[in-house]
């Protein structure tokens, strides 16, 4: 009978399997190296391209940023350009006010009510004056309730008062002058309009 040692040829081929297991688990490792840096490379080149993105916002941030404060200065400027306008236009508008004061009291106070002082705060005006009567007084305040440019007269006080050898009404009223857009003097009349000083 014939014996075969089958030892060696057992021995040989558990060293050739041996041999392919770490030959694959070489490659398994490599590969799974391979993964992870090109994974890594990939995230890294991520992470560098946000961060580039990053830099870019801030940077157009910060420029818009001064853009605002420029708009904001040159809206301030602005702001103070239209308020000295305002100022030019309205001194303008109202540089004759004045005048048209003075021509519409001549013309609006009846005879004898003369006048002692006009006082002016804004667009209040206060008269001082003297009348002949307490009639006289309401006719002024009439003609100057129809004026086009003086409004809302206000009757302060009136009290009886010595002029010379003459008894009269001495009063203090308040008035409102409109503010006129032109330089045309008012050209409506008042009812009972006459000459200071004049005599009934």
């Amino acid at each position: 009978m014939i014996r075969i040692n089958l030892l060696p040829h057992r021995e040989e081929r558990r060293k050739t399997l041996r041999q392919q297991f770490f030959v694959l688990a070489g490659l398994v490792a490599v590969l799974a190296g391979v993964v992870w840096f090109v994974g890594f490379t990939y995230i890294e080149n991520q992470i560098e391209t946000q961060a580039e993105k990053n830099a870019f916002l801030k940077s157009e941030i910060s420029v818009l940023d001064k853009q605002i404060e420029e708009i904001k200065a040159l809206k301030e400027q602005t702001d103070i350009m239209l308020a000295r306008k305002r100022v030019i236009e309205s001194l303008q508008a109202n540089r004759s006010e004045t005048v048209h004061l003075f021509n519409e009291l001549a013309t609006q106070i009846p005879p004898g009510v003369f006048l002692r002082s006009i006082k002016q705060e804004n667009q209040k005006i206060t008269l001082v004056g003297y009348a002949q009567s307490s009639a006289r007084v309401s006719t002024l305040m009439q003609n100057l309730d129809a004026s086009p440019v003086l409004e809302r007269p206000l009757l302060v006080e009136i009290k009886a008062a010595q002029v010379g050898k003459q008894r009269m009404n001495e009063f203090t009223l308040a008035i409102h002058i409109t503010r006129q857009t032109n330089d045309a003097p008012p050209k409506k009349p008042a009812v009972g309009a006459g000459k200071p000083g004049a005599k009934p």
